[in-house]
């Protein structure tokens, strides 16, 4: 069974989420998760992953959040096939 993906982001302090499949990598200012909508990166400061269940899918940040953002699966072919499109 797959969580649904949802945010829910507290006055940019704190970030919870369901809908995780993986933690791809964590630093102090930037996490990414793998999603069932995609790569999530999450930009910060001071970020601590606080909450982590990967089994169930929920992951809790907190630190001082600044961007989020899915990043786009590359095609494949090469720069050519992506320009020709």
């Amino acid at each position: 069974m797959q969580l649904p993906h949802r945010l829910i982001l507290n006055e940019r302090r704190q970030l919870t989420m369901t809908g995780v499949s993986e933690v791809v990598s964590f630093e102090e200012h930037t996490v990414v998760l793998r999603t069932q909508l995609g790569t999530l990166v999450i930009q910060g400061k001071d970020l601590q992953l606080k909450q982590l269940s990967v089994e169930g899918g929920q992951v809790a940040v907190d630190g001082t959040i600044s961007a989020l953002h899915y990043e786009e699966p590359r095609q494949a072919g090469g720069w050519f096939r992506r320009f020709v499109g």
